[in-house]
């Protein structure tokens, strides 16, 4: 019931009949009990043993794999609202002037707050791509969820951080790599800003590190015409004439694509993070090719890149909205069914992240990152386990999202951040964010 006591720690877990959103291979939703014993589930469906167990009554929830945000800013949850109604280049124009005055402690706070709103509405890992990422590193640590978080990495003459950006994100994935909710990485941030030295030193750096490697691609067309103009090939193409593109990489927005591009991408096995509430608000004009990608093979995810540039942070918007511009742009209410939107959101996400063997679904053996999802909650209504699945795509709000876990461990109860209340994140943001938003 919503009273139940829930654990604070990874202790064993039962929850008592609640209705599951499997996401497994079958995609079942049924009725049944969970049991997690050492942060990962050991029984799903049927009737669990309750032996040595915390047992919740989950009668009146489904319980739901955790999200995965597969490209955002965090930190920039500080700047939500400081650039609004511009194109991409005014948009930036303001962000990299307001980027140049950020420190460490305000990254922090500002990462702090953005994990907080995740958490809220049932994000359990995200994928990141910015500076200063060791107090990124640090807000996951204080809020337990799991960051995949990429170091910037852009030519040394373009970047205004402190020494070079290849030896920064070498230092960071080193003082990281052993972390077990912390997964470093490196990000070159786009052809923008990259030259070729910088995206080889890249790729070499993620092999040898064995770490994702995550980037910008192809979100504006400006940003493609303006890089065909210079060196007489599309961004996609010229990544892969020049050896770059590769298995474990993860490619944000791809809007502005070719049949040939897509082609590439599948071929190379590149995954890619669609963010259409961000590209939408920026006017990038197109829609990114996602049915075409995933017909091709291309493994796609969802985005809600940074609170600047969406304005949110949920993956419940986030899967709305891609559902709606796909299926408009083609004229075709079939495209991106409900089941399709939340397989970006869990599995395709664990995929792209490389993590499809723990991550992404209700499983066996795999890692207990879940939500209990409010059934009495009105954007849940009716709560009929065949309709499920289209209301956590089109209608369900954030605020059905009642308890958050995370390898077994309770990080959101009852509407409450467990391990740092929400008025001291909210105090620490407001305090940080107030130099940033003071004009120079």
């Amino acid at each position: 019931m919503l009273d139940a006591v829930l654990p604070l720690v990874a202790s064993p877990i039962v929850f008592r009949d609640a209705l599951i959103v499997t996401q497994d291979a079958s995609r079942r939703v049924e009725r049944g009990d969970v049991r997690v014993d050492g942060g990962r589930f050991t029984s799903v469906g049927g009737r669990a043993e309750p032996e040595g167990a915390e047992v919740i009554d989950a009668k009146g929830f489904a319980l739901l794999p955790g999200f995965i945000n597969t490209h955002g800013h965090v930190a920039m949850t500080l700047l939500r609202g400081i650039a609004d109604d511009r194109e991409l280049s005014g948009f930036l124009e303001t962000l990299f002037a307001v980027d140049a005055r950020r420190t460490e402690s305000d990254v922090q706070a500002g990462a702090l707050a953005g994990i907080a709103e995740m958490l809220l509405s049932g994000t359990t890992a995200f994928l990141d791509l910015y500076y200063f990422e060791d107090a990124v590193a640090r807000a996951c640590e204080r809020l337990g969820i799991r960051g995949f978080l990429g170091w910037a990495v852009l030519d040394p003459e373009l970047t205004t951080q402190s020494g070079k950006p290849l030896d920064n994100a070498r230092g960071f994935i080193d003082r990281w790599a052993r972390h077990d909710r912390v997964t470093p990485l490196v990000a070159p941030q786009g052809v923008y800003v990259c030259g070729q030295e910088t995206w080889l030193g890249a790729k070499a750096l993620a092999e040898e590190k064995r770490t994702l490697c995550h980037f910008h691609l192809s979100e504006t067309r400006k940003e493609v015409h303006d890089h065909e103009a210079k060196t007489g090939a599309r961004p996609p193409v010229w990544l892969d004439e020049i050896g770059f593109l590769g298995p474990s990489m993860v490619a944000a927005h791809a809007v502005w694509m070719s049949k040939r591009e897509v082609e590439i991408l599948a071929k190379r096995q590149v995954g890619v993070a669609h963010c259409p509430s961000s590209n939408l608000k920026l006017a990038t004009g197109g829609i990114a090719p996602v049915v075409e990608m995933r017909a091709a093979g291309v493994h796609v995810g969802l985005g809600t890149d940074s609170a600047a540039s969406n304005n949110s942070l949920s993956m419940l918007r986030e899967m709305h909205i891609a559902g709606l511009t796909q299926k408009n742009q083609r004229w075709d209410a079939s495209a991106l069914k409900a089941q399709e939107l939340l397989d970006l959101a869990t599995v395709e996400g664990a995929q792209l992240l490389g993590r499809a063997n723990d991550l992404g679904s209700i499983e066996v053996g795999k890692q207990a990152d879940l939500s209990m999802v409010r059934l009495d909650h009105p954007t849940l209504l009716p709560a009929r386990p065949e309709a499920l699945v289209s209301h956590l795509a089109y209608s369900a709000s954030e605020e059905a999202i009642d308890s958050v876990f995370v390898a077994g461990e309770c990080l959101v109860r009852h509407r409450a951040l467990v391990k740092v209340p929400w008025q001291t994140v909210r105090l620490e943001a407001e305090a940080a964010a107030r130099p940033l938003w003071e004009r120079p």
